[in-house]
């Protein structure tokens, strides 16, 4: 059973960073597309960025690019996520998710992906 689980959120000042990770187990990165979502109370959960599991394709929010990035490590089963520049707005929670695939490109939109981890919150504050 495919399971995600993240990590690394937590309270962080305005233009500070945080590293979000993502354990993935029961099924390997190769074969998965992984998405960062967010989602802040009383509004809609957003794409944040994603990657493909085996091409280096990746893709981000165009309000992102920049301050944002994604990475995997494929031998550990992890994806991350590499926040710089945080703001007050970045502050939600953020999901990791998960859909297999062999596509070579991803897209943000949540309802193409099936598994979800439990979320870690990020509140960026000073």
């Amino acid at each position: 059973q495919l399971q995600l689980v993240e990590s690394g959120g937590g309270l962080v000042q305005p233009g500070g960073s945080l590293r979000l990770s993502c354990a993935i187990s029961g099924f390997h990165l190769d074969y998965l597309i992984i998405g960062w979502f967010r989602q802040a109370p009383g509004k809609e959960r957003e794409g944040v960025s994603c990657i493909c599991g085996r091409a280096r394709s990746t893709n981000y929010a165009d309000s992102l690019k920049g301050r944002f990035t994604i990475d995997r490590d494929n031998a550990k089963n992890m994806v991350y996520l590499q926040m710089n520049g945080l703001k007050p707005e970045d502050t939600a929670v953020y999901y990791c998710a998960a859909e297999p695939s062999f596509d070579r490109t991803c897209g943000l939109n949540w309802t193409n992906f099936r598994s979800w981890g439990q979320g870690t919150q990020v509140t960026v504050s000073s």
